[in-house]
């Protein structure tokens, strides 16, 4: 086939030309024909600058690899028969992972008869989804794995939002660190300046009359 759909370099329809014509207003407008869709009837080519297409592309695949946010899957290890005080500081820490956009995955340890009592490690799994339920959900439903019974917890945000998120609070809590070491700095300037004005004010010069006994009569 000696036919191209041809599109111009701003994205415009030119229509069905010969792919010599093609060539020639490549040539003209210093472009290059790139073929798209080869497999289209007839196959549809486009006037671009390809150097500058393959730069552009390359830079959007640099840009997406940047932004991507790999993720981290945090293991939390719990007993059935855990107290509340280890309770209480193992969940502060699933919060704080998922909070910074981290999955958690939760591992319920059995030892000894605890095995025969799989209810326990459930009620603790739901009881530790329920509670951190503002910032997390259950991505994997709690399972027996062999001794162990695990459930998988994912963030409501997403790594990126969070990372935002921590980012600011750096940059507020370094706006407020600045903020009042410039108030001290100009407070210790204010109180060094009070006091060079005390140590140059003129002192009154005692007379004749200063150095009398005010007892005496004249």
């Amino acid at each position: 086939m000696n036919e191209v759909r041809l599109v111009g370099p701003a994205g415009e329809q030119v229509g069905i030309v010969r792919i010599d014509d093609a060539l020639r207003l490549a040539r003209e407008a210093d472009l290059d024909l790139v073929e798209v869709a080869p497999m289209a009837r007839p196959p549809v080519a486009k006037l671009m600058d390809y150097g500058k297409f393959k730069y552009e592309a390359a830079q959007k695949a640099r840009e997406s690899r940047r932004n991507q946010t790999n993720t981290v899957i945090k293991e939390m290890k719990l007993r059935p028969k855990i107290d509340s005080h280890d309770y209480e500081t193992k969940k502060g820490h699933v919060v704080r992972f998922l909070k910074a956009g981290d999955k958690v995955k939760i591992t319920i340890m059995f030892r000894g008869r605890e095995q025969s009592r799989p209810e326990l490690g459930f009620n603790l799994l739901k009881k530790l989804a329920d509670d951190i339920v503002e910032d997390g959900f259950i991505e994997s439903a709690p399972k027996q794995d062999g001794r162990n019974m695990i459930m998988v917890l994912s963030p409501t945000r997403k790594k990126t939002e969070a990372k935002v998120e921590v980012e600011a609070a750096k940059a507020a809590k370094a706006a407020d660190r600045a903020a009042k070491t410039e108030a001290e700095r100009q407070q210790e300037a204010e109180i060094r300046a009070a006091h060079a004005a005390a140590d140059t004010k003129p002192k009154k010069k005692r007379g004749p009359a200063d150095n009398m006994d005010p007892d005496i009569d004249l």
